[in-house]
């Protein structure tokens, strides 16, 4: 009960929907079923207001709206494929009220002949072939990238590029497989070079086109393949700087990587007794990710922008869970397992699931706070910024307070001591007096004021110091 008072209070979400059902059960709720069943499945309660307010159902009802509604998804003609449904009688407050499950379903249901999608926490009709497409490949797991391409000839591809690509496996592990393979066995050592396993044609699939093909081949088999890189913290209507990539797979991480380096700071932080770059980690598992694991064929273009306080990556993608991933509910799940395998054998990537929990571990000690990453359809990942944090700083400050630094202590007595001689001097001479940045005493002046050890009275200019006591 405290459960459904919870779900009330919050109310309709993308697997949350309230119905009146004061006059039976409306057709909007079959296209609510619909939805439910093409997304991730969700709960439909009949007898709440869209408000959250519990109406109930008048309880010589309840009966024929279970019945009628059983009977409704049992007919091919209204929803299609039929699917069963177990409708519960709830009692709440005196009122009862249905609760219908709805399970997320492997196939593409239409209500009435129309497909609809849930969308935010609305039932939305899906007409458009592309989008139907991408319903398709998420109920199935299509993997796109093992398409083969029988007309692709090896002149289509960027084969000179093989010999760069074997010494990068090799610099990743000595004795590599590639190493003493031809490009022939390569390829197929990579699933690059497969055979369809409908038509039993052979050929270079949809994954090599992507990592190795010539731009204008890439762009016959995936039209809106790019990635938009955005600079956006001046002019943030438009854009301070723009790259756009439309590349293969791995120019395409060097061309983004460069642009992260041109436009986020490279900050200090030494972990251990080595110096890691927090931005290159980071932009790295970022960027790394968003062309592993989007999906090509979608016209969603994908995009990388960086603004004056987050950065982010989205791309096109196959969800298969709603919540926001965290190191405590994220399965590892590829979308492109074989351009995914490609870039951790040539050092690009490391073993699955790797790249959230660098992010996770790097992202606070970048900016202070932690990522925030959301896999629907289209995949998210919002690092936040803030150029003035700084990890060694912050680590710092926390040693001193946990530790009663001798030196933190001898500044702020310095600075008493000074002021009860000197109380309207300026915060400039008091750094001149005490040896210290100006920053340095500001912070001092703010945690003795904090304890009570010192005020200030009077105007900002012609105001003085009050030093209520001083430090043994």
């Amino acid at each position: 009960m405290d459960n459904l008072k919870l779900i009330l209070a919050v109310g309709e979400t993308i697997a949350v929907e309230f119905k009146r059902c004061g006059n039976g059960v409306g057709m909007d709720t079959y296209e609510t079923v619909c939805s439910f069943l093409n997304r991730f499945g969700g709960d439909i309660y009949l007898g709440v207001a869209d408000d959250g307010e519990v109406i109930g159902l008048p309880p010589n009802t309840v009966q024929d709206i279970v019945i009628n509604f059983v009977t409704m998804i049992s007919n091919p003609d209204i929803l299609f494929p039929t699917v069963y449904l177990s409708p519960e009688t709830i009692e709440y407050e005196g009122k009862q009220i249905i609760k219908i499950h709805v399970p997320p379903s492997s196939e593409v249901h239409s209500f009435k002949k129309v497909i609809y999608d849930r969308v935010a926490d609305a039932d939305v009709k899906v007409t458009a072939t592309g989008q139907i497409a991408q319903m398709y490949i998420r109920k199935h797991k299509i993997y796109t990238e093992k398409r083969v391409y029988p007309y692709v000839k090896d002149e289509h591809l960027r084969l000179d590029r093989l010999p760069r690509i074997r010494q990068m496996a090799i610099n990743r592990h000595h004795n590599h497989p590639w190493k003493d393979m031809t490009d022939a066995e390569l390829l197929q050592s990579a699933r690059l070079y497969t055979m369809d396993a409908e038509t039993g044609k052979m050929g270079y699939n949809l994954a090599a086109i992507m990592l190795l093909g010539l731009d204008h081949i890439i762009k016959d088999a995936c039209p809106a393949y790019r990635t938009d890189a955005l600079l956006r913290k001046i002019n943030v209507d438009r854009y301070d700087d723009r790259r756009i990539v439309e590349t293969n797979l791995i120019d395409s991480y060097e061309q983004l990587m460069e642009f992260a380096e041109k436009h986020l700071w490279d900050k200090f932080y030494l972990e251990g007794d080595a110096r890691i770059s927090l931005r290159n980690a980071i932009a790295r598992e970022m960027l790394v990710n968003t062309l592993m694991h989007r999906e090509f064929t979608s016209s969603y273009i994908a995009q990388f922008v960086i603004e004056k306080d987050k950065m982010t990556v989205s791309n096109a993608s196959r969800a298969e869970k709603r919540d926001p991933l965290t190191p405590g509910n994220f399965v590892p799940n590829p979308k492109n397992p074989i351009i995914a395998s490609f870039f951790r054998n040539i050092g690009l990537a490391d073993e699955l699931g790797s790249g959230m929990r660098n992010l996770y571990k790097y992202t606070p000690r970048y900016s202070g706070k932690p990522p925030e990453i959301v896999d629907r359809d289209i995949f998210r990942i919002v690092v936040p910024l803030d150029d003035s944090y700084s990890f060694d700083v912050e680590a710092n400050k926390a040693h001193l307070k946990h530790n009663g630094n001798d030196d933190c202590a001898l500044t702020e007595k310095s600075i008493l001591e000074f002021l009860k001689e000197n109380p309207r001097a300026t915060q400039v001479e008091i750094a001149n007096a005490v040896g210290k940045t100006r920053r340095g005493v500001q912070e001092a002046i703010a945690r003795l004021r904090e304890q009570g050890l010192l005020c200030r009275e009077g105007a900002r200019k012609n105001g003085r110091w009050v030093v209520h006591s001083t430090i043994e």
